[in-house]
């Protein structure tokens, strides 16, 4: 049994003024979904995070739409599925992609960190779809494992300008000395495969100087960027044998690379659905599961995986292996698929699932049975807390 820890909460949102990962709930009456365009929701969601005692928020965050196969992209607009999206930058992140140059992300998160004195973070992501890499003027995706090489330099440098550029007390204020010592202060020089630059830091050191760094891979490259670098993990899983031997993985690779196993810290997402009895409860998840749009959901699960679903008849059987790995896809979607080997599965099974707020975990029912399921998974799973999902705004 893995010893006592205390659990840590996450909100799980989307800077996009429609559904995350409930689609179809904006439809629910009182629901604010269409307010998240305005500085006012983000407020009222890190005050609300503030009082629940909450670790942080995590936004998710990606460049492009789900344009990967006919009709998907109308689904998405229409649907309000991830769709109108925002810089999550401009609402203090906790997530960005590697598209930026190195110097100008570490200049963003030294100044994110200045402002929220030192409660910032970072999910470092590599991207996956070829949407993305159009709206950044490419073609196409780096191929995956490449896009794990230019990562590793990426953060190196980004190390470099966080960490070694500007030594503890260059900041004096003396009225005779002057504001900075210039002999603490260096310029760094990395000339890499993929990245270089020549610059000091651009802001004096932060309190965190490196803000803490989550990762979600579950690919070899993923996990071993994950085991050199994150200090929080972002993992899929419906049930604690999901996700266990990939947390015992992922520890035994960390202290393999001289670290301490314990801290990084593991999150899988849950959607939890309350009731004062297990009746409201299930009241509750009947109410937000016919707002459901499973169409949308495909389409979402389709561009993740790189497979068009919808080519598919939605209410036959078909063989969940017909999905193979792609350069342009997400390795934990692919992985979550082999759960349904043997099973009598349909395309828009799949995609009522996804819509209703993903593939992980749902316990529903009164507040001591969600802490019972949350309790089994720190004791059989190893995990340090979990990333919840809301259904509909505001009300969960």
């Amino acid at each position: 049994m893995a010893p006592k820890k205390q659990l840590r909460l996450n909100f799980f949102d989307m800077t996009c003024n429609s559904a995350h990962m409930g689609i179809g709930m904006w439809k629910l009456p009182g629901d604010n979904t269409m307010t998240k365009g305005s500085l006012e929701y983000y407020l009222w969601l890190a005050k609300l995070a503030e009082k629940g005692k909450m670790t942080g928020i995590f936004f998710a965050d990606v460049y492009g739409v789900d344009d990967g196969f006919p009709g998907s992209m109308e689904a998405q607009f229409k649907a309000g599925a991830n769709c109108a999206q925002l810089d999550p930058i401009v609402y203090v992140s906790a997530m960005a992609s590697v598209t930026k140059s190195p110097f100008i992300l570490a200049r963003t998160y030294s100044t994110l960190d200045h402002a929220t004195k030192g409660r910032i973070a970072w999910n470092v992501v590599t991207s996956y779809s070829n949407s993305s890499a159009k709206a950044n003027g490419l073609d196409k995706i780096t191929p995956h494992d490449k896009r794990y090489e230019k990562a590793h330099e990426y953060m190196d440098l980004c190390y470099s300008l966080w960490e070694g550029s500007w030594e503890d007390g260059a900041e004096m204020w003396d009225l005779e000395k002057g504001a900075y010592d210039k002999s603490k202060i260096h310029k760094v020089t990395y000339n890499g495969k993929h990245h270089k630059t020549s610059a000091l830091g651009a802001s004096h050191p932060s309190p965190q100087r490196t803000p803490v760094l989550f990762q979600a891979g579950q690919s070899p490259a993923g996990k071993a960027f994950s085991a050199k670098h994150a200090e929080a993990v972002f993992v899929g899983g419906n049930v604690p044998s999901d996700t266990a031997p990939y947390v015992k993985e992922i520890r035994e690779m960390a202290a393999a690379n001289g670290r301490d196993p314990q801290h990084i810290k593991v999150f899988p997402q849950m959607t939890i659905i309350l009731g004062k009895t297990l009746e409201e409860a299930q009241a509750k998840h009947a109410r937000f599961a016919a707002c459901v749009d499973w169409e949308a959901g495909m389409a979402k699960l389709g561009q993740y995986i790189n497979f068009d679903l919808s080519a598919l008849p939605p209410d036959e059987p078909f063989d969940t292996k017909l999905v193979g790995k792609s350069e342009n896809a997400i390795h934990t979607m692919i992985n979550m698929l082999k759960r349904y080997d043997g099973q009598v599965v349909t395309p828009r099974m799949l995609g009522q699932k996804m819509a209703f707020c993903g593939f992980g975990p749902m316990p529903v029912g009164t507040p001591e049975m969600v802490a019972d399921v949350m309790e089994d998974w720190v004791n059989n799973a190893d995990v340090d807390g979990f990333n919840l999902a809301c259904k509909e705004l505001p009300d969960t």
